[in-house]
């Protein structure tokens, strides 16, 4: 009997799903993502995916894995309830204030996103604890109860409770709680010890808030999304893909929303991670590129980086510090460029500029004929014969290539220039973001992105990664199967996984070992729990130990991961040699005549590996030419030929200009590249000698 496992991925313009059946097979579908009710896009994606597959809903006694924005739409939209915050007396500022850090150091008109909880709206209590844990002064549960009606009048639906040095003692942040519990059993509570027990006191701050701001979000939410499944007769209950590369039980992420912020685009990473070791490449770079925005991520020792920052709701999307911090475990990547909706316009220069807006699902593109007005990237690649109208997902979901050229006249007429002149600059204005900001974000982790493959997905990935490859100088370009639902099937093949974080600082040559390792046990015991609740067995469960250290007086830390346990050990000089290899890779000098300081303990831990391969290619026969276009970026190399990617075969080599067709995306091969298809169904293009 085949088994079948089911994955949903919500991005911001489509909402894809991919079954996967434990013999290898693959069905996929996606439809345009429902933002005034996400879970009806999820449900309308699987309810196409099995009827395709000729399945009902009870067939999937697998996972059911789903990676989701709803959080990310809630910051961005500001669509949360009123929330509170409750701090020590002094620290009522500490979200306007932020960290003092200009972002932009000689723009005198420099702008920050207001803080999710107002001033009005954060209370103060008396009480302290000491930088080490002691708990000087202790709660007044008079003064908690005091507050309550204040949050009543103000329709008050979730608190965050950050006190000071709270991650050294969270005592003092756990009577509070029940003060609340008792009195006022019907608020959401977010605790700083709970959610983010790491020094440093506004990104604490504004990671609890974060978190105590989409709590009454994303709780119904998944409960809603549990309860659809249970009602469809799907067996087991939902994981939910974390954004620091795992998926655990929709209980625990309900909980702890600020987790999930990256949860699609970390599927995506974990994805690319799959095919790195199923092509036995030691690195590569992802380039997911979607409706709404493009990623890529470094992929080293067949792994995506993990950092321990992620900041959302910039003010300025591509500048970093113009958003709020998050103090959680996050797959390292950068947000580069634009996507597929990204809308293309003149700027007060009179350049053409493309994104960040983006036309997204509603309206969507020109050509999607529902509404939309100005041109995008998406209406100029139909334009330039990239796409095919009739085509497009099939032909399920035609496009209107009258309405993506009214847009782009309008555009042209604004530059000056023809219709195709317009589109093929926003090819390559959209190629040269792309590879600098991807040029930035390998050189900011000392990485020579030079001679990285590059693994290209996501609906309009495969269509421009080899303009990006090219740039980057790329070894070579891959497309694996069903790039455009790539996330998706990424939150299939990734194990059920938690990473945990508590700070204690200290100089490593006197560390006490014996609160290291009771920080340690407490992690573990947490992980344990949770991924037991995700359906983990305990014996399954794999845990490695990592830490966030620095130079005494530097500001800022290295993350790393032991291969062997350093703390059961209290081995000191292997955590100096790990550590000073990664500094010297990052900075290219280490001072090591200063003193070494542990900042935070990490605590990753795993469940079994999935090692279900997904099928390749079904022969080795010889796919032929159904069509050719002309496509005005290459006007010299005369016509584009046309292949439909089921009928590639195994070994297949094709020549550019050329375009792979598949029922999702395209594949664009451009006049002096070439590609062939291997055993595990990729397509490896790489630029002909």
């Amino acid at each position: 009997m085949v088994s079948y496992s089911l994955a949903v991925d919500i991005g911001g313009t489509f909402t894809d799903a991919v079954l996967r059946g434990s013999d290898g097979s693959l069905v996929v579908d996606k439809t345009l993502t429902t933002h005034h009710d996400l879970l009806e896009g999820f449900f309308r994606s699987v309810d196409l995916t099995l009827a395709k597959a000729g399945l009902g809903a009870p067939a999937i006694d697998g996972v059911v894995v789903h990676a989701t924005t709803v959080v990310t739409n809630a910051l961005i939209e500001r669509k949360g309830p009123p929330t509170a915050l409750i701090t020590t007396r002094g620290f009522r500022d500490v979200l306007p204030i932020r960290n003092e850090h200009r972002y932009e150091m000689y723009d005198p008109q420099i702008e920050f996103a207001p803080p999710l909880i107002p001033r009005e709206l954060t209370f103060e209590i008396d009480e302290r604890v000491l930088a080490d844990g002691e708990v000087l002064k202790d709660v007044e549960p008079a003064q908690v109860e005091a507050l309550i009606p204040a949050l009543r009048a103000a329709n008050v639906a979730s608190v965050a409770i950050c006190l000071i040095n709270a991650y050294r003692n969270g005592a003092n942040e756990q009577r509070v709680a029940e003060v609340l519990r008792a009195k006022a059993p019907d608020l959401y509570l977010s605790l700083s010890s709970g959610v983010a027990p790491q020094i440093r006191e506004y990104p604490r701050a504004s990671t609890t808030a974060i978190n105590a701001y989409t709590t009454p979000i994303t709780e119904p939410y998944l409960r809603g999304l549990a309860s659809g499944l249970s009602k469809a007769q799907v067996a087991n209950r939902p994981l939910i893909m974390l954004s620091s590369g795992g998926v655990i039980g929709a209980e625990v992420a309900g909980r702890n929303p600020v987790r999930m912020i990256e949860s699609g685009p970390a599927a995506g990473a974990l994805a690319a991670a799959y095919f790195a070791e199923r092509l036995g490449l030691d690195r590569l770079m992802s380039f997911d590129m979607g409706g709404t925005t493009a990623k890529a991520c470094l992929i080293e020792g067949r792994k995506p980086l993990v950092t321990g920052m992620l900041e959302v709701d910039r003010k300025y999307r591509f500048c970093e510090g113009s958003g709020m911090p998050l103090t959680i475990p996050s797959i390292d990547m950068i947000e580069i460029g634009a996507g597929g909706g990204s809308i293309a316009y003149v700027d007060d220069l009179g350049l053409l500029k493309v994104g960040p807006e983006s036309a997204g699902s509603e309206p969507g593109p020109a050509c999607y004929g529902r509404g939309g007005m100005r041109p995008t990237v998406t209406d100029a690649d139909l334009l330039l014969g990239l796409l095919d109208a009739d085509n497009f997902l099939g032909g399920d979901m035609p496009l209107d290539e009258r309405a993506a050229e009214r847009a782009m006249d309008v555009l042209a007429a604004e530059l000056g220039v023809s219709r195709d002149a317009a589109t093929s600059g926003i090819y390559r204005i959209v190629a040269e973001a792309m590879a600098g900001a991807a040029r930035a974000h390998a050189t900011d982790r000392g990485v020579d992105h030079r001679g990285l493959p590059l693994l290209a997905f996501g609906g309009a990935g495969p269509v421009h990664a080899c303009a990006v490859g090219e740039l980057l100088q790329s070894a070579a370009v891959i497309f694996p199967p069903r790039a455009s639902v790539l996330s998706a099937f990424g939150a299939l093949v990734t194990p059920v996984r938690l990473d945990l974080v508590r700070s204690a600082l200290g100089r490593l040559d006197g560390l006490d070992w014996d609160e290291v390792r009771r920080l340690v046990a407490e992690m573990t015991d947490e992980a344990t729990a949770a991924l037991s609740e995700a359906g983990s067995p305990a014996g399954g469960v794999r845990l490695k130990v990592g830490a966030d250290l620095r130079y005494a007086g530097q500001q800022n830390e290295v993350g790393v991961t032991f291969e062997d346990d350093p703390v059961s050990a209290r081995d000191a000089e292997a955590i100096r040699r790990v550590f000073e290899d990664a500094y010297f890779a990052q900075y290219g000098v280490n001072p090591s005549h200063v003193p070494i300081e542990v900042v935070s303990w990490r605590l990753t831990a795993e469940g079994p590996e999935d090692r279900v391969h997904a099928a390749g290619p079904s022969g080795a026969g010889e796919g032929r030419p159904i069509r050719e276009v002309a496509v005005p970026l290459w006007p010299t190399a005369g016509p584009a030929k046309v292949f439909a990617r089921p009928s590639l075969g195994r070994g297949q080599r094709l020549e550019g200009p050329a375009l792979v067709e598949e029922r999702e995306t395209t594949i664009v091969l451009p006049p002096g590249w070439s590609a062939t298809v291997d055993d595990a169904g990729c397509i490896t293009a790489k630029r002909s000698a």
